[in-house]
């Protein structure tokens, strides 16, 4: 009997081992991938399982329940990392199963410009298929509220960048980050402002630097235009400036604005009310933002684009109006 028992455990060690043998010598075994590279996703929370079918499906790995015994039995089940993998070349399945414990992930990027509004940061977010989409059925008012903003409308409290991540992160993740930097760019900005400035809160500066990011391109003229709103603003002027009126027009501005628009009242028509508008336009970059903390020491009240992408100024209405002769309808005749 005891002889018979010591075959048995003989019999089954000799296959165990063979069993485990032949396990690693299917996983070391390198996989001809019908192409050079192969790019997976491994969503959040995915299971063995389920990586082993994604991995499987895209050709990576040939057996995906020997991949899914071979992940067991080294430990590894919960230790496989979401995000964008590229697998290059013919590998085994213990060299894609160390890329996925090691997170050797590939990094997404998203741009946000400045100048964007909301609505055009919304939309590169929906089309940016390497993010997770968890903000699309969100309200202005909600996707506040989730970033921690005590507004109406995150408008403006994004910092513009370009922000890396892997793939599978969420939308909200990303916007986070950007609220964040802002927050930090806005506040180190403040701290540092001129004296004297008709600002109460960092929020109206906010307000200003998204309208002088709008109202220019060359990072030189932002201090100046910058100058003339302050300008304008301790004097009791109205803005007048067609970017806050375009805003307040939303999806009925068609790239043409007429006089009508000019005296249609709108919380943002800077034309029929007095002072800032009620949120910021836009995404003012850093150099906007340093702008209306830093204008220009100049008593200018007006200026007129070029035709070139700059602007002149005057102190008065009469060389203002000479400067619009000159540059906008003599040029148009």
């Amino acid at each position: 009997m005891i002889r018979l028992l010591s075959k048995l455990v003989v019999l089954v060690v000799v296959a165990a081992i063979a069993l485990g043998g032949g396990l690693y010598y299917l996983v070391s075994q390198p996989r001809v991938m019908p192409g050079e590279t192969e790019q997976v996703v491994i969503a959040q929370g995915s299971g063995v399982k389920s990586v082993a079918q994604v991995l499987a499906k895209a050709q990576v790995v040939e057996n995906p329940h020997v991949f899914v015994w071979w992940v067991r039995l080294t430990g590894n089940s919960g230790k496989i990392k979401a995000g964008n993998y590229v697998f290059n070349g013919n590998l085994s399945m213990r060299d894609v199963l160390r890329l996925l414990v090691e997170g050797d992930v590939t990094q997404s990027s998203l741009r946000f410009t400045e100048g964007w509004n909301l609505r055009q940061v919304r939309e590169a977010l929906a089309e940016n298929d390497a993010l997770t989409h968890d903000t699309s059925s969100m309200t202005p008012e909600q996707l506040a509220a989730s970033l921690g903003i005590d507004k109406a409308t995150p408008e403006g409290w994004l910092f513009p960048d370009t922000y890396h991540f892997s793939s599978g992160l969420s939308e909200l993740q990303i916007l986070r980050r950007a609220h964040q930097q802002m927050q930090t760019v806005l506040e180190r900005a403040w701290a540092e402002r001129a004296p004297g400035l008709p600002f109460a809160t960092p929020y109206e500066a906010l307000i200003m630097a998204s309208i002088v990011e709008k109202e220019t391109g060359l990072a030189s003229e932002r201090p100046m235009i910058a100058g003339v709103f302050i300008n304008r603003l301790r004097i009791g002027m109205r803005l007048q400036t067609d970017p806050t009126v375009i805003y307040g027009l939303g999806e009925q501005y068609n790239g043409n604005l007429t006089r009508v628009h000019l005296q249609t009242d709108t919380p943002y028509n800077t034309y029929t009310r007095a002072g800032l508008p009620p949120t910021p336009i836009a995404m003012p970059g850093s150099d906007s933002i340093h702008a209306v903390l830093h204008p220009a020491d100049t008593k200018a009240l007006y200026f007129v684009a070029t035709g070139d992408g700059g602007h002149v100024f005057s102190t008065n209405l009469a060389a203002h109006n000479a400067a619009v002769w000159r540059y906008q309808i003599k040029r148009k005749h």
